[in-house]
């Protein structure tokens, strides 16, 4: 039997090298078996201590076939011991990050998981390097954009649980499954994590990134806000001013949105801390109606983590509205070769379209559609994106079914209320996507293509004032917000008699342009 470690599995659609820095060490790679089966199944919230050490542990040495493809027995002393400090390097980097809330570099991140890998594979009693390595599968998926690893994620986290049960004090794991059901959109089962962690330690910090990912996802912002609060108050530095931020965006405080991200980049501790600082920077610009800005920031986080592909995609957009396609095209490629997300496929295919490019826009969207399926058998619930997908380029019918499911489920976002009003819309429904769409909007983010959604559907009842204000205000937000939707907004605008702006007229100051720090010999290196 092959006992070599392999490395992570490429995407299917990659053409660049895996995740590796040269000379990293064999022993660091991750390996492509997944964790081994757990032989009972974690409840949900859990109820009972029926699962004992003494279980765990003879099943584990019974019946594990670890990362090395072997059956490993350990004396039961070893098997309690807890892992030796690692020594300064990349898996040492990549814990501290963790102690601090923060992103590890994704070569740091890869040396942590086969460190853990390696770890349990000797010492399958072990529970809390089980739920650090369940912990850092979910990171790895949501990073690399590969659904597998959620399956991994899952078993290790249970295994965790089968060896030392969270009311028995692990809630490191309960807290790692909360994260994985927000990875898996599934923001019901990680409220219901992330409560029990809070309601025995409430002051466990690490559970309010979960919980705030949670009640967004639910649409719940009151206790959003309340999460941030408690988070910013047992933590602080850069994630803490990160979440705030965030959550200053989504209330369309643009001022102290801008302000606290500034302040988090300022702060960071890490390259791959920065890089996400400097994204939401971006993020925050191309909002405003800024492209150029948004580029800039954008190209700030890449120097600062050329392995920052979310940053690649968002400098795509922001060079759409710029008429730079050639570049955008190519930022587009290049984020989806490392990370294909379903997002970017939906976002490349509207710009061929936008540009009479119908055969590759069809190449997308076929591609979107598979990789949404794939995604789905791996549990991700991506009733969202596909609805979205439905409504303008499928079957609208489809769309408002999907959507109509989300919202039973309590996942009441303003983004699911948007794409809800809008698939209503799209089938010919716009009296009842009225009452959806305002709700979007209502939430405050000033989001332009909610707000042009909203003056559709009024345009469409015959209410033209409020059609013509609604449309011109999503034009000043962001008068390039869409490739396929701008140019009708501002052709329903014309329509409706109102005026067509060229640009954003209240918007918000810019933030000064944002230079990668120069990080210390302590930080972080880029992976790629």
């Amino acid at each position: 039997m092959d006992v070599t470690p392999q490395q992570p599995p490429k995407s299917p659609h990659s053409t660049a090298p895996p995740l590796e820095p040269p000379g990293t060490d064999p022993a660091q790679r991750v390996p492509s078996d997944p964790v081994p089966p757990d032989p009972a199944p974690a409840e949900l919230p859990p109820v009972s201590l029926r699962t004992t050490l003494r279980r765990a542990a003879m099943g584990a040495v019974a019946g594990a076939v670890l990362v090395t493809g072997a059956v490993v027995a350990v004396p039961e002393d070893e098997q309690k011991s807890a892992p030796p400090p690692p020594a300064p390097g990349p898996v040492s980097r990549a814990l501290k990050a963790r102690d601090m809330g923060s992103p590890a570099s994704l070569s740091d991140l890869t040396a942590l998981i086969g460190d853990r890998q390696m770890w349990v594979g000797t010492h399958p009693s072990d529970a809390r390097s089980w739920a650090l390595l369940g912990t850092a599968y979910v990171e790895w998926g949501q990073r690399s954009a590969d659904a597998t690893y959620y399956g991994r994620a899952e078993q290790a986290l249970k295994r965790s649980l089968n060896v030392e049960p969270g009311e028995s004090g692990n809630t490191a794991a309960w807290v790692g499954l909360a994260a994985l059901a927000n990875a898996r959109q599934d923001f019901v089962t990680a409220k219901k994590w992330g409560e029990t962690v809070r309601a025995r330690q409430p002051k466990q910090w690490s559970v309010y990134p979960a919980l705030i990912d949670a009640y967004n996802g639910l649409g719940d912002y009151k206790s959003a806000n309340t999460a941030v609060e408690k988070f910013s108050a047992l933590h602080f530095g850069a994630p803490a001013l990160m979440r705030a931020a965030q959550r200053q965006r989504d209330l369309g405080r643009r001022d102290e949105a801008l302000a606290g991200a500034q302040s988090a980049a300022d702060r960071a501790t890490t390259q791959a801390q920065k890089a996400e600082c400097l994204y939401l920077l971006g993020e925050l610009a191309w909002e405003r109606g800024e492209p150029d800005e948004a580029v800039a920031q954008y190209g700030a986080a890449l120097r600062t983590d050329r392995a920052h592909h979310p940053s690649l995609a968002g400098r795509a957009r922001a060079l759409v509205a710029l008429g730079r396609t050639d570049e955008a095209e190519r930022d587009y490629k290049a984020a989806l070769a490392d990370l294909p997300r379903p997002e970017y496929l939906l976002e490349l295919g509207e710009l061929y379209e936008s540009l009479g490019r119908d055969d590759e826009a069809r190449s997308q969207y076929e591609q979107l559609t598979e990789d949404l399926a794939r995604d789905a058998g791996q549990g991700v619930d991506n009733a969202l994106l596909r609805g979205r997908y439905e409504a303008d380029h499928g079957d609208a019918d489809v769309a408002v079914q999907l959507l109509k499911a989300e919202w039973a489920k309590s996942h009441r976002s303003a983004a699911v209320a948007d794409a809800l009003g809008w698939a209503l819309h799209r089938s010919g429904d716009s009296s009842a996507a009225l009452e959806y769409a305002t709700r979007a909007v209502g939430a405050g983010s000033r989001n332009a293509s909610y707000t042009a959604h909203l003056g559709a559907i009024q345009k469409d009842l015959n209410d033209d004032g409020p059609a013509r204000r609604s449309l011109g205000e999503a034009l000043r937000i962001n008068p390039h917000f869409s490739p396929l939707e701008a140019p009708a907004a501002k052709e329903a605008l014309e329509d409706l008699g109102g005026p067509v702006t060229d640009g954003p007229q209240d918007a918000e100051p810019a933030g000064a342009d944002v230079e990668p720090a120069k990080a210390p010999a302590s930080h972080v290196r880029s992976s790629r």
